[in-house]
């Protein structure tokens, strides 16, 4: 088994698209890749699943702890050959300035793996030796093992580049990216463009890996990947089988929904719930025999016309809720179940209407950063008093609430309250990965149980 950590100096500098070329280069090579994305995001994960065909998991080391980080790592890489890692942000960068905490390097401390790191040389040469010399000197126990060169004009400009940096640092340098727009990756306000929504076609990813193979030294990355030392730790959140099946969940998945974590999609299937998607874009009813909800994080606001044209589902989720069904949703869920949206420009959209809020996309600031949340009452996810760590990612604001957050306490955050609960109802815009608190996994498949065995289905 081999393990590589695509690391970047800062964010920016094309992580995703070396990290996805990379996969599909070793894809191509008959290796068996398993990708995986530091940190809390939702959109890079997509590319990495479009080149590999292997779900992409997250590795979180502040919403995890390390046991967890470790045990995720290895039973995702059950059959696997190779394991590519994408960082987050540049390599030192984490929940702190003061720390490493939920930073790349500390997961490939943490996986005993070897850094390759991405380098932009757009307006530079010899300075990229300084670069990378503080970067390896930074900490000595991050083994920066290659340097990826992205933005090179010219053979030339490669050569200057490359000498430089392995005459100054002794590090090799293993490939670069040529400076091709048609290499770029589309971005809007949140990131990338999610893959679901079709802006890159199988020709980009094809002309990607055809450049990579071209351009990286693939055979020397492999030695450097299978250098990898990975320490064994005893399972603890996944049950020795897979459970009978106790729920039903449905799972709002389609363009405007699509961020979860893959791991916590798994972890409820192993304890008892059969997950059901559906589109909130596209069905007119819940899938038959639900008795729960999950709408996760996504772009409800790009889509916000066709959410309110679909009445039919909006009042199936209206009813199921007030029956007493238990509801979770994040972020884009928290938007969608709420009375309306107000998109970029500035018209109102009617949404499910289970609870008394709105939002709108007018914020001139980015709400962003992990976040640290007790719950304040009993609810289909956590006791009263229990704390758990988040993440909270989003441009929208909510307007017109007739009703005060009362889901949450945000530890971190001068006890901020957040989020919404109504009976079995719990929506917030913080993320959370059932990784951290497994608990949350039963607490929440029990709860539907128990909305199945005493109330009925939708």
């Amino acid at each position: 088994m081999g393990a590589i950590v695509v690391a970047g100096v800062t964010s920016g500098v094309g992580k995703t698209t070396v990290a996805a070329g990379l996969m599909g280069a070793l894809r191509r090579r008959g290796f068996k890749v398993q990708p995986f994305k530091t940190g809390p995001d939702y959109i890079d994960p997509m590319y990495h699943t479009r080149v590999t065909g292997e779900p992409s998991r997250n590795l979180d080391t502040w919403l995890l702890s390390r046991e967890a980080v470790i045990e995720l790592f290895s039973r995702a890489m059950r059959g696997k050959d190779m394991a590519v890692i994408e960082g987050v942000m540049g390599l030192y960068d984490g929940r702190s300035a003061l720390g490493e905490e939920g930073s790349t390097a500390e997961l490939a401390k943490i996986l005993g793996a070897p850094v390759l790191l991405v380098v932009d040389s757009q307006k530079a040469a010899r300075s990229l030796a300084a670069m990378v010399t503080g970067y390896k000197t930074f900490d000595p126990a991050v083994r920066i093992a290659g340097v990826i060169l992205n933005g090179i004009g010219s053979s030339q400009h490669f050569e200057m580049c490359a000498q430089s940096i392995e005459q100054c640092t002794g590090t090799p340098v293993l490939g670069y990216l040529p400076r091709k727009e048609e290499l770029s990756l589309p971005e809007r306000h949140l990131g990338l463009v999610p893959t679901v929504e079709g802006a890159v076609n199988d020709d980009f990813f094809a002309r990607l890996v055809a450049q990579c193979e071209a351009t990286f030294d693939i055979v020397k990355i492999v030695r450097l990947a299978e250098q990898v030392q990975t320490p064994q730790v005893e399972p603890a959140l996944f049950p020795v089988k897979r459970q009978p099946k106790k729920a039903m969940i449905g799972l709002a998945q389609d363009m405007a929904f699509s961020f979860y974590y893959q791991d916590t999609l798994d972890l409820l299937e192993a304890w008892g719930a059969e997950l059901a998607p559906f589109s909130p874009l596209q069905d007119s009813a819940l899938p038959r025999g639900v008795c729960g909800l999950y709408i996760g994080g996504g772009f409800p606001e790009l889509y916000a016309a066709g959410l309110a044209e679909n009445i039919s589902l909006k009042t199936a989720i209206r009813q199921a809720f007030r029956q007493g069904m238990p509801v979770y949703g994040e972020c884009g869920g928290l938007m969608y179940l709420g009375t309306a949206l107000r998109d970029f420009e500035g018209k109102v959209h009617d949404m499910v209407g289970a609870i008394p809020v709105s939002s709108q996309i007018a914020s001139p600031r980015l709400s962003l950063g992990y976040r640290t949340v007790q719950a304040l009452n009993d609810g289909p996810l956590l006791k009263k008093g229990e704390t758990v760590r988040g993440h909270e990612f989003h441009w929208s604001v909510l307007e017109n609430t007739s009703v005060d957050a009362n889901a949450y306490r945000i530890i971190d955050k001068n006890d901020r309250l957040e989020g919404f609960q109504v009976r079995n109802l719990l929506v917030s815009y913080v993320h959370l990965h059932m990784g951290s608190l497994p608990s949350m996994v039963g607490r929440f498949i029990d709860s539907c149980e128990r909305f199945h065995n005493g109330q009925g289905r939708a």
